[in-house]
């Protein structure tokens, strides 16, 4: 099976990022550097100058920028969901605007999903775009949360509802909203996640939005949507590896040099076999993560959709557990800035949550891959 095994092409992108990442300690212009490079858009066309490759490139670059202690959140948000939408559904005219920029890190696009009172199910979405039948513009009205880096996008990918014009019924579709749109305002939601990314809430209060707004087709519903979904729950894997395996090295790192009774901390079993646990779950994380993403640039969006569920479960659970042993390891040292460990302990718990919680994951193995009965 080719995901079992990288490719050597695979593997020096792999040590190149490792060595971009580990030798750039601070975040300022990380962005900028990483999508010279090719980095950041290297799962966008070749032809809007992308690296041509997929959501499997994208995800091995994450995880060694987590890795390295440097995770970029926006690269789960811009290239990954709405790189990946405009290219699969955006217009000619899209493609040009957007793909190019979001490939050399010029441009930012954040993605507005969740609202309020919405949650997890995205049926219950009060976002709604109506069409002004003078001018045939878009007005957007509703509110949505949690949505991150909306102060420094250029623009916000925004699902709302559009009433289906031959059965009645509201479906899913996307819109892109500049940031200066009359109407379009944000506030900044105060969070224990101390991140480069500000979390805010938005509110759209009739944003007047021209027909070329919207990308896709108004009637194709989840289908655009889950395009953007499933590369998301990937990406956040490849995210919660990557921190998990940066806590870890530092755990390691420590417990090897950390003697105590003549002996380093490390030759104890207490210690060694918790860690050595943490990274056999990292790893097979990992192997999930590679095969959704396989499976998702083979076009295969049903199992790449399964297996993109499994992987960000899998990884999140393996990340919050290789944070918590890693602090345990170093003990009050693991609670102190010097060693910054601790501030994971806040993030890693991200990965649980969201894009979606590890309680609608199992939901959706229990009904989806064992036909259970569905609780909801």
């Amino acid at each position: 099976m080719t995901t079992l095994i990288e490719s050597d092409e695979h593997k020096a992108l792999r040590e190149a990022v490792s060595s971009f990442a580990k030798s750039h300690t601070d975040t300022e212009g990380l962005w900028q550097e990483a999508a010279k490079l090719g980095y950041i858009g290297v799962n966008l066309p070749e032809a809007y100058g992308g690296g041509g490759g997929g959501i499997t490139e994208l995800c091995l670059v994450l995880e060694e920028l987590g890795a390295a202690g440097n995770p970029l959140l926006m690269m789960i948000v811009s290239p990954a969901i709405c790189g990946t939408v405009i290219s699969r559904f955006g217009t000619e005219a899209q493609k040009q605007e957007w793909l190019p920029a979001l490939a050399d890190g010029s441009r930012l696009m954040a993605f507005g999903i969740t609202e309020p009172d919405a949650g997890s199910n995205s049926h219950r979405i009060t976002t709604t775009a109506r069409r002004d039948s003078a001018s045939g513009d878009w007005l957007l009205t509703g509110r949505k949360v949690f949505v991150s880096g909306v102060d420094i996008a250029d623009a916000t990918l925004v699902v709302g509802r559009t009433e289906d014009a031959r059965t009645g019924s509201l479906r899913p579709s996307l819109f892109i909203v500049p940031r200066d749109a009359p109407g379009f305002t944000r506030h900044r939601i105060d969070m224990e996640l101390h991140g480069a990314e500000k979390q805010f809430e938005l509110v759209l209060d009739d944003v007047r939005l021209p027909p070329q707004a919207l990308v896709g087709d108004e009637d194709a519903g989840l289908l655009q949507l889950f395009a953007g979904l499933n590369p998301e729950r990937i990406m956040t894997a490849a995210f919660a590896i990557g921190m998990g395996r940066y806590a870890l090295s530092r755990a390691v790192e420590y417990a090897r040099d950390r003697t105590v009774w003549k002996t380093p901390i490390g030759a104890h079993q207490a210690i060694a076999h918790p860690l050595a646990q943490a990274h056999i779950e990292l790893e097979l994380a990992r192997l999930m993560m590679q095969k959704a993403a396989h499976l998702y640039d083979a076009g295969d969006d049903t199992g790449a959709g399964e297996a993109a569920n499994m992987a960000k479960y899998a990884a999140g659970e393996a990340c919050v557990k290789a944070v918590d042993q890693s602090v345990q390891t170093l003990g009050g040292n693991g609670l102190t800035t010097e060693f910054g460990i601790a501030k994971l302990i806040t993030a890693s718990r991200v990965a649980r949550i969201a894009p979606v919680s590890r309680e609608m994951i199992l939901n959706y193995v229990s009904h989806q891959t064992l036909g259970l009965p569905k609780s909801y």
